[in-house]
């Protein structure tokens, strides 16, 4: 008994002197803010969550979107032992020996198990499979957590017995209420101007809008909080994403660009450098969208964007967002023409499907011409106009070649 009072008090200092994101964290779902689409009336979530029907989930979504809270929810509204790992610090022995529990406690109490994920994307393939047999079988019901796409970082047999749940960055009101609630716990007042601030610099992540308020009132000390201790409390960090969100924002400024939008090819660079993302990968896909989406349309833009990536190498960040700035203005501004690519793309899908590749006898290497007759029937057009086949004949039976690639291939494409 002395031990189990000593525990107690032990978590309830540890409680009272947690982070505010953990302090707020709901214990309802009256109490969680956001994911309406989830967690509303009659929202799919809050239907098995209130009807204790849950089966095994993914919950998927950028970070401070609330998946911890929801699965500490579920654990606060459920009848079901709740078994809690971290894909950081779990191994394989960790997960088999909360199954074996989850087994006897079902053989002995009746009583079925919840097992809580943290992170399970940073689960090894071995991990993810030890997890197999007992959701399939229904010895556990797992709940995983994730900031990355489950499609890619979930084995597919544990991912097809999961139902995935989607959440999204929070809105502008969510935040606010969770700001209102935080000064509330921090017995703090705060000017309006840097409750904006706030809102509009957490981009819908609610830990961190918490933790920059958390921050901010250490730093009023016990006065109002107002827009100078915001803005120092958020400082100079990068506005981070998850893997999902950078091929996101990287599809955002491929189709900016290539719908010549420069403002928003601007916007969308910047928000990838403020996140932390590589210059020198930026730089190649400018490279690759030059010839891909304007080509010969304005064959200066390759040269532009090669000039961006080797200036990247040499100069280097902060100043080589110039570079990378000038190229993406001008790869926006220029006309658009996928010629080239549609022209390689169809080329290589004929190829693989089958047409004759065999090299025309008059364009074959004629250094042995004598011996072997290549080359023969050769006409340069340095001697005058010609007219000569140089592509390979259709071989009957062969798949047709689908010519032409290119609208003009003796003019250059134009």
């Amino acid at each position: 008994m002395p031990d189990d009072l000593f525990t107690a008090a032990a978590r309830e200092r540890i409680a009272a002197k947690a982070p505010l994101a953990a302090r707020l964290r709901p214990r309802s779902l009256d109490e969680v803010v956001g994911q309406e689409h989830l967690v509303g009336p009659g929202a799919p979530l809050r239907a098995l969550i209130a009807a204790d029907r849950l089966s095994s989930t993914i919950l998927w979504g950028p970070p401070g979107t609330g998946k911890t809270s929801l699965a500490e929810v579920v654990a606060r509204s459920t009848d079901r032992a709740f078994e809690r790992l971290s894909a950081v610090t779990s191994g394989v022995k960790d997960v088999r020996e909360a199954i074996e529990r989850a087994v006897q406690r079902l053989g002995t109490e009746g009583r079925r198990t919840i097992v809580f994920v943290d992170e399970i994307h940073r689960f090894s393939t071995s991990q993810q499979d030890a997890l197999l047999p007992a959701v399939e079988d229904g010895t556990i019901t797992l709940i995983g957590a994730t900031t990355e796409n489950p499609y890619f970082e979930v084995n597919a047999p544990l991912r097809s017995r999961s139902t995935l749940f989607r959440l999204e960055p929070l809105g502008a009101a969510a935040i606010r209420t969770l700001i209102q609630r935080g000064l509330v716990a921090e017995a703090a007042t705060v000017v309006p101007d840097a409750v904006d601030v706030l809102v509009a610099r957490c981009s819908g992540d609610a830990r961190s809008a918490l933790t920059a308020l958390e921050v901010a009132c250490a730093l009023a000390g016990g006065d109002t909080v107002g827009l100078a201790h915001v803005e120092a409390a958020l400082g100079a960090s990068a506005v981070r994403y998850g893997r999902d969100d950078h091929y996101d924002v990287v599809s955002a400024l491929i189709k900016s660009i290539r719908g010549s939008d420069g403002d928003a090819g601007i916007f969308w660079l910047a928000r990838m450098l403020e996140a932390g993302d590589d210059p020198r990968f930026i730089a190649r896909r400018l490279v690759i969208l030059a010839s891909e989406d304007v080509g010969l349309a304005d064959p200066m833009a390759l040269v532009v964007a090669v000039a961006a990536a080797h200036a990247v190498d040499h100069v280097g960040m902060p100043e080589a967002q110039l570079n990378l700035a000038e190229a993406v203005a001008y790869l926006a501004r220029a006309p658009k023409s996928n010629e080239v690519a549609r022209a390689i793309w169809t080329a290589m899908d004929d190829v693989r499907s089958g047409v004759d590749t065999e090299v025309p006898n008059h364009l074959r290497d004629a250094h042995s011409a004598a011996a072997t007759g290549q080359g023969a029937g050769y006409r340069s057009p340095h001697d005058g106009p010609v007219e000569q086949e140089h592509l390979p004949a259709q071989t009957g039976g062969r798949p047709a070649r689908r010519t032409p690639y290119l609208r003009g291939r003796d003019t250059g494409g134009q």
